[in-house]
């Protein structure tokens, strides 16, 4: 459109020219300059440029182009108005309170990741226009976040139940969007505010279950002690055993025989009283 009204101003100026010069010489001269100047204006509005990670829709009067122009320097009609689309990831973030299946009132912060799909955007503007977004992909996420977590209970939106809502949602999300020219949705569950008295509720429990947690452990540690000490003095009761077992009064008489041997060869100064009943020294009278 922008072509075509600076084209009709150069055609009014050059009429007008024409009209009022003076003579032959200067209407030529200003028809060449004026039919110079729609030359220029054609050739600038048959060159666009796309800027990397978009995509250009050509609108001719109406009627959308299925072809799309990839990102460069593009020589197109000069009456094509060129809608340049971005095909970047996108961030969506939305607040939302929700219910879960008690009826509970949830507060949820959600993003959702998405670009719009290069070979579907002629047909993404022919039937939802440059605000896709705000016409479409929001409702959508909208609608889908609180049907999903109303299968769900407070508490799992508070735990490990998280992941398996937003898996919940991007599976009944995925196939709307790719359907209308929106690829790989992923949704991000940033924030769950549950009311007081649930995460009270929860933060009580995951206490109790972490000081069970604690005390199972410390009963394991003092049964494992216990079974030690058991093994320990059955060792040692075993060692008493077998070694009463194996001393009896010969052995103890041979033993200090040998002694008394020792003292005798012995060069130090020493007084040895014998007189025992089998005759060692007094100290190993294995009689008394």
């Amino acid at each position: 459109m922008l072509y075509l009204a600076g084209l009709i101003l150069v055609l009014a100026v050059l009429g007008i020219a024409v009209v009022k010069a003076p003579n032959r010489k200067i209407q030529r001269a200003a028809a060449a300059g004026l039919a110079l100047a729609a030359v220029l204006w054609t050739v600038v509005n048959s060159i666009t440029v796309v800027p990397a990670g978009h995509v250009g829709v050509q609108d001719l009067f109406g009627r959308v182009s299925d072809r799309y122009l990839q990102p460069g320097v593009r020589m197109i009609n000069p009456m094509v108005d060129v809608h340049k689309m971005s095909v970047r990831t996108q961030e969506l973030m939305e607040t939302a309170r929700v219910p879960s299946s008690e009826g509970l009132i949830v507060s949820l912060d959600v993003s959702l990741l998405f670009n719009l799909n290069p070979e579907k955007a002629p047909d993404v503007y022919r039937k939802l226009g440059k605000n896709y977004a705000d016409v479409f992909v929001i409702p959508q996420l909208r609608s889908y976040v609180r049907g999903a977590t109303a299968a769900f209970e407070a508490k799992a939106l508070y735990t490990s139940g998280r992941e398996m809502i937003a898996e919940e949602i991007l599976r009944e999300l995925a196939p709307v969007f790719e359907e209308r020219g929106i690829a790989n949705p992923t949704i991000l569950l940033r924030n769950i505010d549950l009311p007081r008295v649930v995460s009270d509720a929860i933060e009580q429990k995951l206490k109790a279950e972490q000081e069970a947690e604690q005390m199972r452990f410390v009963l394991e540690r003092e049964r494992q002690e216990a079974e030690r000490k058991r093994i320990e003095a059955q060792g040692i009761s075993d060692f008493q055993r077998i070694v009463s077992q194996g001393i009896d009064e010969r052995l103890l008489r041979w033993k200090g025989i040998e002694a008394t041997e020792n003292l005798a060869t012995s060069p130090n100064a020493k007084v040895i009283v014998v007189g025992g009943r089998d005759g060692l020294p007094l100290i190993m009278n294995t009689g008394q």
